[in-house]
Order: C-alpha cells, then sequence, then structure tokens
C-alpha cells in the first residue's frame, strides 16, 4: 500500500473515533448538568443563610478594597461591583453555575461564551462575544502569537461579561446591600488611628507622582482633616488609577505650578526698586538651576521605567505597565514621554524578537 493511500486510510479510520468521542463528551456534560439541577432541586438554597454568608465576606478588608470600581466618564464619577464581589455573591448565593467557555479559536479571534445559571430557578444569563487576538497601543495595532498572551486577553475580555452575567441572576438588592457592607469595611473599626491610614494613603499615591497638595486641592482642606468616609473614597480612587481605568488628572485637579505674586506695600521706591534688580540678576541663574533640575528630573524618570520594562518578562507584562505610565504623563514634559514612548515599544519588539 503506497505511502498516501495508508495516511488516508488511519484519517478515515480517526474520524469516526473523534466524533465519537466528542459525542460521549456532550453526554457526559448533559448528564453533569441534569446531576447538579437535581441537587439544586433537593437541597434549595437558604435565602438568609446566602444573605448573612455574603454580608460576612464583605466584612473581609481584602475583598471590600477589590470589591468596588470607579472611573470618569462624561464629566461623571460610574462605580459599581467588580467581577471579584460578583464571584463572591455567586459564591455564598450557591446553586449557580457560571464561568467563561472558549467555543471557538480561528482565523485570528475567538468566540466566548460567559454565562451565570441559577440552577434552582432556571434563570440563565448568556453573552457571546468575539475577542480578536491584537493588541492596540500607542505604537499601533499588533498581533498575538502567544497562546498566553492569547488566554489573557480572552480571560480579561470575559471577566467583564461573567461579571454582568452574575449580576443579571442573583437579586440587585442584595448586591446594593454587599457594596455598602463593603464600604463600610473600607470604612474601618478605628483600630488603627487615622493619621496613619492617611499617611499610608499619601505614600502609596505617590507611586502615582500624586502629592499632598493635590489631595488637599481634591477636597478644599488639609489632610489632617481627612475624614474616614473621604479616605474610603481615595481608597477606590487610588485603586482605580492603579488599574489603569483613569489618569491621575481624571480624579484631581490640575494646580500647577502655583505664582506667588505678593505686591510690596511697605519700604520705598527705591528699595523697591533694588528688589526687582536683584531679581533680575538672579533670574538668569535661577533659569540655569531649574533647567538642571529638569534635566535630572527626565533622567530619573526614563531610568524608573527603564527599569520596570526591563523587569518584565512577557509582552504582556509589558502592557501592563503602560497604563501606570499612561496615567503619570501628564507630569513628564513631551521629549521625556516620547522617550520613554520608544522604551516600550522596544521592550515590545525586544520580546517578539526572542519569540
Amino acid at each position: 500500500m503506497a505511502k498516501s493511500e495508508l495516511m488516508e486510510h488511519e484519517a478515515d479510520s480517526l474520524a469516526p473515533a473523534a466524533a465519537a468521542n466528542v459525542e460521549v463528551a456532550m453526554s457526559r456534560a448533559s448528564q453533569e448538568v441534569q446531576a447538579a439541577m437535581a441537587i439544586a432541586k433537593r437541597y434549595p438554597r437558604d435565602v438568609n443563610a446566602a444573605y448573612s454568608r455574603l454580608m460576612t465576606s464583605c466584612k473581609r478588608k481584602g475583598l471590600a478594597e477589590a470589591a468596588i470600581y470607579e472611573y470618569p466618564r462624561g464629566g461623571q464619577k460610574v462605580e459599581g461591583p467588580s467581577i471579584r464581589l460578583a464571584e463572591a455573591a455567586a459564591q455564598c448565593w450557591g446553586n449557580l453555575d457560571f464561568g467563561v467557555v472558549e467555543v471557538e479559536q480561528s482565523a485570528g479571534q475567538s468566540v466566548v461564551m460567559a454565562y451565570a445559571w441559577d440552577l434552582e430557578t432556571n434563570t440563565r444569563q448568556v453573552k457571546t462575544f468575539t475577542v480578536k487576538h491584537e493588541r492596540h497601543t500607542r505604537q499601533g495595532r499588533s498581533f498575538l502569537t502567544d497562546p498566553r498572551d492569547i488566554y489573557e486577553m480572552v480571560a480579561n475580555q470575559g471577566a467583564r461579561r461573567l461579571r454582568a452575567c452574575i449580576l443579571g441572576v442573583i437579586p440587585g438588592d442584595v448586591i446594593d446591600d454587599a457594596i455598602a457592607q463593603c464600604e463600610k469595611t473600607l470604612i474601618g473599626d478605628g483600630k488603627e488611628p487615622i493619621a496613619a491610614r492617611v499617611q499610608k494613603m499619601l505614600t502609596a499615591f505617590a507611586e502615582f507622582s500624586v502629592t499632598a497638595e493635590m489631595v488637599e486641592a481634591k477636597l478644599g482642606h488639609k489632610v489632617d482633616a481627612i475624614t474616614e468616609t473621604e479616605l474610603a473614597k481615595l481608597r477606590k480612587t487610588y485603586t482605580s488609577i492603579k488599574d489603569g481605568m483613569g489618569g491621575i488628572h481624571d480624579f484631581f485637579p490640575v494646580t500647577g505650578q502655583q505664582q506667588i505674586a505678593s505686591e510690596s506695600t511697605g519700604g520705598s521706591k527705591s528699595e523697591r526698586l533694588a528688589k526687582d534688580i536683584d531679581a533680575k540678576k538672579s533670574s538668569t541663574a535661577n533659569s540655569n538651576q531649574a533647567e538642571d533640575q529638569k534635566k535630572v528630573a527626565s533622567n530619573e524618570a526614563i531610568a524608573f521605567w527603564q527599569a520596570r520594562i526591563d523587569a518584565c518578562k512577557t509582552a504582556n507584562e509589558i502592557e501592563a505597565e503602560y497604563p501606570r505610565f499612561d496615567a503619570v504623563r501628564g507630569e513628564l514634559d513631551t521629549a521625556t514621554s516620547d522617550k520613554i514612548e520608544a522604551a516600550f515599544a522596544a521592550g515590545l519588539s525586544a520580546l517578539s524578537e526572542k519569540k
């Protein structure tokens, strides 16, 4: 028998086996669903107990800090329950089947389905969508070929649809109470002095070049007078900036360098003239000094971001750093920003060449 004929014979013999495997898998999945629904009917949820479990979970600080998202849109702030809170609610509610399934992957895109199914009431939310295997940056569009990058992009977009599915199954008033409990948890129990927590918050904001003055301009008073409610809101703002949902100027007013122009009211005309002459003499020296400081700050910023880029092992890690850079871009001059932008592009290119 010729080699080509042998290959055709093997392919013909494998086709029925593959079809049989698919049929067995579908039958098994159907049996699993029927069994799950039967168990849910036999052991229905205790709504009061489920509600109590969710409220207890929302008292955990770790969940509360990641439970609420907030981002600016159209001059207003939009906030709501995050995927982490939705998952916690589904786990506490019980008798729910939820997840994200990649239905098909071909031609540079994936067809994905996110779903949430209440096995007791047979209420189901399903969202089917397409994820293109490409990433858009300021440098243009790049196509994804690494299976890990594709998986992470599908999982990221799937999480948003999964959140919507879960929230469509669990009663809205339960989710509202969970958010309220998370906000109470964020305010804290008062064991640690608020001054210490404010200082920790300011230290965290410094990572994004947000100063105490900017926080004061946002709140309208000194940081020493920050209340528990304001501290909780600042924590949500920090999480939003860290996740790249907005830049620092979307949350804080742009104050710039404040110019002090105090007009002298005392002394003679000659004294005021002498002060003007001294100011003009020192203007050149001050200008040179400011320029030197600007160069130092520029070099430090470039070195800082270059180090973070060099520490990344995958293109996805570099992409995760980009929103953080974009959040502080407004604090940098154009030349420095362009150099850091080029460093990001070079980092992505270097990782692509390694592949």
